[in-house]
């Protein structure tokens, strides 16, 4: 029996119990991992390491025959289907005795070569103007903890002819936790927690920037003139967490640490809103949540609304005066239970303030730069030529990039050119992005 995942929850799978089934779905999980016996598995991928939807009914446990090696993409997997009632974690789908079926199309796609554009396409250069709308570059995450050191970054922008990044330090990470395979708040955080470890990441961040030589982008007039030959940040914090509810903090942060990309929620259902992957608290944005927009607007600080829920998008919609930015996510028809990615009617609220919208580079749904290509085109038609840019969401993607490295840039551009015109390709690799935060710079 091949059962489809919205089958969860309904007489025909909860009919199947015991039965050989057979379900095809992304593995997930708690540590990062290339082999495992024991998994779950999801309906699509999630967006970093262990990330599962808080619904149990989007979720399969994966009890497999032996280690399993994970592919780049989905897998088909057969067993036989427990459903249970007494979880102890709430899981109700169980997939006993697990087996690998055959290779998904999807999967032979991921595998094979990314380059598959003519060479003089490939060697076709950026016009050294681009921006990325979200980054976790130089390896800054585990950087913020102190551990590692720091990956190239200037390197591979200069290479490529990306100009600027927007470099996000992650303020709720302290309180998330992979707890029994799942990706959430573990706990509340204590006073002051957040603000304290986001002031250290802030810290590790203006480091990077200096052991790089690269730039800081504090004016709209700065980033006119950067260019890929001395690539720039845009100090940018995934996650309003840090304020604690405290709008001076953000003027602090302004003026501290220069930042001027502010992503208003994250994993955690904060002070200012609603998140996509977790049950909604607020009904969308907080009053707090509207006041920190305004002083965003006031500032001149974009107002980055990815990993917020469609209310807590449209609500912005209306408080701001400034275009708003979706930084990174990808368009869907049929959307799963705790998905990040967006409805057509959620792109066309960023479209309607006038805003942009980052395409993320996850090789699940783009298993090449064309395929990465197609995920812009969707967007354009929903949104328009003027509201759709790049967000790769670099180090923070669970699975694999269709681009890793900055200085593979030349092949989105080459894929991009063979469906839309030179002016066109520019605004998508960067022009877009600079409007906009001229506009909230303003």
């Amino acid at each position: 029996m091949r059962l489809h995942w919205n089958d969860l929850g309904t007489p025909r799978a909860d009919l199947a119990d015991g039965e050989r089934v057979e379900i095809t779905g992304w593995p997930s999980t708690a540590l990062p991992a290339t082999r495992a016996d024991y998994f779950h598995l999801t309906a699509e991928p999630g967006c970093c390491v262990g990330c599962l939807p808080a619904n149990p009914l989007a979720v399969v446990e994966i009890f497999a025959k032996r280690p399993i090696e994970f592919p780049v993409g989905a897998m088909r997997l057969v067993g036989r289907l427990a459903v249970v009632d007494d979880d102890p974690l709430g899981w109700r789908y169980q997939l006993k005795g697990a087996e690998v079926k055959g290779v998904t199309r999807r999967r032979l796609l991921a595998a094979s070569p990314l380059v598959c554009l003519p060479v003089p396409a490939l060697a076709q250069a950026t016009d050294g103007m681009a921006v990325d709308l979200h980054s976790h570059a130089g390896n800054l995450i585990p950087m913020s903890y102190g551990r590692g050191s720091f990956s190239a970054v200037a390197e591979p922008m200069r290479q490529g002819g990306m100009s600027t990044i927007c470099l996000a330090v992650v303020a709720d990470s302290p309180i998330i936790r992979l707890t029994d395979g799942r990706l959430r708040p573990s706990r509340n955080p204590n006073p002051g927690e957040l603000y304290t470890f986001t002031q250290r990441s802030f810290e590790q961040l203006h480091a990077l920037v200096r052991a790089q030589g690269l730039a800081i982008v504090r004016t709209a007039a700065e980033l006119r003139a950067a260019r890929a030959a001395r690539p720039s940040v845009i100090v940018a914090s995934e996650g309003g967490d840090f304020l604690e509810g405290r709008i001076e903090r953000l003027d602090e942060a302004y003026q501290r640490w220069a930042l001027r990309h502010l992503q208003l929620t994250h994993y955690r259902p904060n002070e200012l809103g609603d998140i996509q992957t977790e049950p909604a608290v607020h009904n969308g944005l907080t009053a707090f949540g509207a006041e920190v927009i305004r002083r965003c607007n006031r500032m001149g600080i974009v107002v980055d609304v990815a990993h917020g829920t469609y209310d807590l998008v449209k609500q912005a919609a209306q408080v701001t005066t400034k275009p708003l930015v979706l930084s990174h996510t990808s368009l869907t028809e049929r959307p799963l239970a705790w998905t990040r990615r967006i409805l057509p009617e959620h792109g066309k609220v960023i479209a309607s303030t006038r805003g942009v919208i980052g395409i993320w580079p996850v090789s699940d749904y783009f298993p090449s730069y064309t395929a990465y290509a197609d995920g812009f085109a969707r967007m354009v038609d929903v949104a328009g030529i003027d509201h759709v840019g790049v967000g790769t969401d670099q180090l923070g993607l669970v699975g694999a990039s269709t681009m890793p490295s900055y200085a593979n840039l030349p092949q989105l551009a080459a894929a991009l050119r063979g469906k839309f015109t030179a002016e066109e390709t520019a605004k998508l690799l960067g022009g877009n992005y600079r409007r906009v935060f001229e506009q909230s710079l303003s």
